[in-house]
């Protein structure tokens, strides 16, 4: 196991297997010490003497809200593909959720620069130093693939910081408010006087668990994870962190560059609802997908919308015939922008 920053080591993951871990110390907060966590996927290429579509890249996946890294199947698709896999664990989520921290919290969706920063070192993407640029032509390819909220701050990132990356995935990007432009600017002012007199008050629960219903293999899905790190409703919400939030949407939906290609999945239909319905099985619960399409197009000059019949909000836990679409889907663009 190789040392890297601080000290730390890559250790043996909570996935196994080939999965690896390594703590990212990060700058303390008003809660105490902070860290991220990087996980990689160590399996080796596979053996095919062909250019696979992603060969020599490297991928940096980011979770959602209240979730964290256990997708073993979306780390086997890109090895598959020749990309070498990392996801991160943001602060306060998953692997690096601590007892005295309130989970996913943060006031600003650009303190996540330093976790993401703090990755892409690890991964040998660190920022460019100032001055003439020594075999800048070696690095290898980035990718980046963030889902619902981890799309948006990957967005968000990626035009800050123009360039880096050279390819964007997004996995049902919250790109816009539930309500549209129209009720974000609704909401706003309440939120940013809320964010301001009590930041870290609790909002009122909407979750009511249809989600983790379609997920879970505890109720109707497939998939087995960590309850505490993906809890059934979610975690609580606060002021500051929704101001954050549609600071974010507002900024999308101005129009932003990420300098690079998009290609943005999202299930070909919503259903919203306080009643539960079996359609829930098989569309976005979460977002509104046709606001989501258009957003998408606010993030580049090139944006590839790919929609998915029978998706759920996270495309990659759908049923297998849609993941196998999604993976399709991916695959194409890969061909048509990564490919030698």
């Amino acid at each position: 196991m190789s040392e890297n920053r601080g000290g730390e080591r890559w250790k043996p993951d909570v996935l196994g297997g080939h999965f690896e871990q390594l703590t990212l110390p990060l700058k303390p907060d008003v809660e105490g010490e902070v860290v991220a966590t990087l996980v990689r996927y160590t399996a080796l290429r596979p053996l095919d003497l062909r250019a696979l579509p992603a060969d020599g890249a490297d991928v940096l996946y980011v979770h959602g809200w209240s979730d964290y890294f256990f997708q073993t199947h979306l780390a086997e698709y890109w090895r598959s593909m020749g990309a070498r896999f990392h996801a991160l664990d943001l602060r306060k989520y998953g692997r690096s959720l601590r007892d005295y921290q309130t989970p996913g919290f943060v006031d600003d969706l650009s303190i996540y620069d330093e976790d993401i920063e703090a990755a892409l070192t690890a991964m040998g993407h660190g920022a460019p130093k100032p001055g003439p640029t020594v075999n800048a032509g070696k690095r290898r390819p980035l990718i980046l693939m963030g889902h619902s909220t981890g799309g948006l701050t990957l967005s968000l990132w990626a035009g800050r910081h123009p360039g880096r990356a050279q390819g964007l995935v997004l996995n049902s990007p919250w790109l816009e408010f539930q309500a549209r432009g129209i009720g974000r600017e609704v909401i706003a002012p309440a939120v940013v006087l809320g964010a301001k007199v009590a930041p870290l008050a609790q909002l009122p629960n909407v979750d009511l668990g249809f989600y983790t219903r379609t997920v879970s293999k505890e109720f109707d899905g497939e998939w087995e994870y960590n309850m505490a790190w993906r809890p059934e409703r979610g975690f609580p919400t606060h002021p500051a962190w929704l101001k954050a939030v549609l600071f974010g949407h507002g900024t999308v939906a101005a129009g932003i560059d990420v300098g690079a290609p998009v290609l943005s999945l999202m299930s070909a239909r919503s259903t919203i609802s306080l009643v539960w319905s079996p359609a829930m099985m098989t569309s976005d619960i979460v977002l509104v997908v046709d606001d989501i399409a258009v957003r998408s197009l606010k993030l580049a000059p090139g944006v590839t919308v790919e929609r998915l019949d029978g998706a759920i909000h996270d495309v990659m836990l759908s049923a297998k015939p849609v993941r196998e679409a999604a993976y399709a889907a991916i695959t194409r663009w890969l061909r048509g922008y990564f490919a030698h």
